[in-house]
Formats: C-alpha cells, structure tokens, sequence
C-alpha cells in the first residue's frame, strides 16, 4: 500500500487546514486509518482514527470537538479537518493504514505515508 499525505502548510492560530491522504493498493481492506503527528523534539502521537467497517471515529483528547476524520472510499481518500488551530498544532502530520489487531498506538499501525508539515503561527 501506499500514502500520500498533503494539504499542509502555515495558517495563523485560530485558522482551519484539510489534510488529504490518497492511498493506493490493498488499503481499502485496511481494518483503520488514521492520522498521527511528530512536533519537533517530540514522539510520533495518534491525533485520529477511522474504522473501514463501520466508519467509527477515535480523537485524541488534544483534538476532539477540533479536528474530523472522514473517508470517501470512492476516491481512495482520508481527510482530516482542523479547525481553531492553535500553535501546539504545529508538527508534521502522517496518515497511516491498520491492517489488523486493534489500538491506536504507533505500535498498531502498518503502513505510513511521508507526512505533512502543518505550521501554526501565534
């Protein structure tokens, strides 16, 4: 499978950014998909989830009432929707694919995209 992340860049706090990930190959019998992010200096951490089956959504507590996850399975699409960002926000974004298993953790997800920068400037 492959990911392709875009749609990144620098918005000012308060301001909204849609992450794309087109993926091609096997991903669409993926169990999941997700978006993490890596702020300089910092771990890789789970920000989203979408379950395939039954469309299902998980947020991270930093995200939630901010940020939506959706997919359009016809275009082979994950989205992500940020809305009032904030200058924490700011680190690269990577879409990932879950095959199997369960979690959100780095650990439970098989394939990754190249990511994304997301700048939010105060």
């Amino acid at each position: 499978v492959q990911l392709q992340a875009s749609g990144g860049g620098l918005v000012q706090a308060g301001g909204s950014l849609r992450l794309f990930c087109v993926a091609s190959g096997r991903s669409f019998s993926s169990d999941a998909m997700g978006w993490f992010r890596q702020a300089p200096g910092k771990e890789r951490e789970f920000v989203a989830a979408i379950n395939w089956t039954d469309s299902s959504t998980y947020y991270a507590d930093s995200v939630k009432g901010r940020f939506t996850i959706s997919r359009d399975s016809a275009k082979n699409t994950l989205y992500l929707l940020m809305n009032s960002l904030k200058p924490d926000d700011t680190a690269v974004y990577y879409c990932a694919a879950r095959f199997r298993g369960s979690g959100y953790s780095t650990q439970s997800f098989d394939a990754w995209g190249q990511g994304t920068l997301v700048t939010v400037s105060s």
